[in-house]
């Protein structure tokens, strides 16, 4: 099975910018996609952004379309989160998830805090 370790996240004012990692070790060759999921203090998980493991197809949340951006560098099997434009509505731990032969898996997660 492949892990999952997830970094970046940090307390940014409104208006800014982060880029969350996250580290696949293990298992990668049967990875179907790679995903961005959330969840607010209070609230349900939700998934955020989405990317085959071959980069071919990607999904976004509405709310963050246009200013969230998903990438991997292949060669690191690294799986990035670029997001822009942040508002205290993102503030929320992260978690990378994989699905592998049927599997969903998770990271530990990691924090942002978006102050106004």
């Amino acid at each position: 099975q492949v892990q999952l370790k997830e970094s970046g996240g940090r307390a940014v004012q409104a208006g800014g910018s982060l880029r969350l990692s996250c580290d696949a070790s293990g298992r990668t060759d049967n990875i179907y996609t790679m995903d961005w999921f959330r969840q607010a203090p209070g609230k349900e998980r939700e998934s955020v952004a989405s990317m085959t493991w071959t980069g071919a197809m990607t999904y976004y949340r509405e709310s963050v379309r246009g200013r969230f951006t998903v990438s991997k560098d292949s060669g690191r099997n690294r799986l990035y989160l670029q997001m822009n434009t942040l508002t205290p509505e993102d503030t929320a731990t992260f978690y990378c998830v994989a699905k592998q032969a049927g599997e969903y898996l998770w990271g530990q997660g990691t924090q942002v805090a978006v102050s106004s």
